[in-house]
C-alpha cells in the first residue's frame, strides 16, 4: 500500500537586481535554508520595480510545494 502524505503549500516573493533567473534561485536557496520536504515550485507571477525608467528589481511571487513531516 502506498504512503499517505499530506503537502502545504505557501507563498514566497522574491527579487533580484540581475534577472527573474536570478530572483528564482535567491527564492529556491531561501526556502531550501528553511523548510524540509519541498517537492516543487511554481511561479506564480513576475514583475519589475522601475525607478526613472530603469529596472531597479526583478521579482518573482512564488508558491513552495512541501511534504508535512508526520
Amino acid at each position: 500500500m502506498a504512503e499517505k502524505r499530506v503537502a502545504r503549500v505557501t507563498e514566497i516573493i522574491a527579487g533580484s537586481p540581475t534577472s527573474f533567473d536570478d530572483a528564482v534561485a535567491v527564492g529556491i536557496s531561501r526556502a531550501n535554508a528553511t523548510l524540509r520536504g519541498i517537492t516543487g515550485f511554481k511561479i506564480q507571477e513576475q514583475n519589475v520595480s522601475v525607478v526613472d525608467g530603469q529596472v531597479l528589481e526583478y521579482r518573482v511571487r512564488m508558491e513552495v510545494i512541501f511534504v508535512l513531516e508526520s
